[in-house]
């Protein structure tokens, strides 16, 4: 049996993966979280051969959590399976260490079939995904940009945004217009559209 751990915060998504899933004869879900954090703990206690995780989780996201449980649970293999099919979170996804990421548009019996070629040690990547990351290239922005995007996102001023960050109000200023510079947008929050479209945020 591929013994399998879910992670995703939508009660009925996750109720819904975990039932298709047990109809599979060679494959058992044997641990559920609702977030990051509980999937860190569930996958800690259970040891799963395959952590199925959603990125956009309250609290430690699936990106954040894919990192540690790979640290935490030596020969667990994280999958990625999300809503979100940005080219910046299958990069990130990659370099946290996770060997699969699937968008949940995907057919039921794909991500089955996904699950058994990861636990046989095979890397699985959306191909369209695959081809726009490759496009896109990496993330353009510094993490300092990144900071002042997010702290952005939500129509603070730059002073605001410099007391939160500890900044000075010119050094938000030239954060903000490198990172506009680089997303080729007119304003900041075009540029935070951009960057959040890319999964660079």
């Amino acid at each position: 049996m591929i013994r399998v751990m879910l992670a995703e915060d939508q009660g009925m998504v996750r109720g819904a993966l975990a039932s298709l899933l047990g109809l599979e004869p060679d494959i058992e879900v044997v641990g559920e979280a609702a977030d990051g954090e509980e999937a860190l703990a569930v996958a800690a206690e259970v040891r799963p051969d395959i952590a199925l995780l959603d990125i956009e989780m309250p609290g430690m996201d699936g990106l954040t959590a894919c990192a540690e449980i790979i640290g935490r649970v030596p020969g667990c293999r994280v999958m990625i399976l999300t809503t979100f099919g940005r080219p910046g979170y299958l990069r990130t996804a990659m370099e946290a260490g996770a060997v699969a990421f699937l968008v949940k548009d995907s057919p039921a019996r794909e991500l089955a079939a996904a699950i058994r070629r990861v636990q046989a040690g095979e890397r699985v990547i959306d191909p369209g995904l695959a081809a726009a990351a490759l496009s896109a290239g990496p993330n353009p922005l510094s993490p300092r940009e990144r900071d002042v995007l997010e702290a952005a996102a939500d129509g603070s001023t730059i002073g605001d945004i410099a007391g939160r960050l500890h900044l000075s109000e010119g050094t938000v200023r030239n954060y903000l217009s490198s990172a506009i510079q680089k997303t080729h947008a007119r304003n900041r929050i075009e540029a935070v559209q951009r960057a959040k479209v890319q999964g660079w945020l």
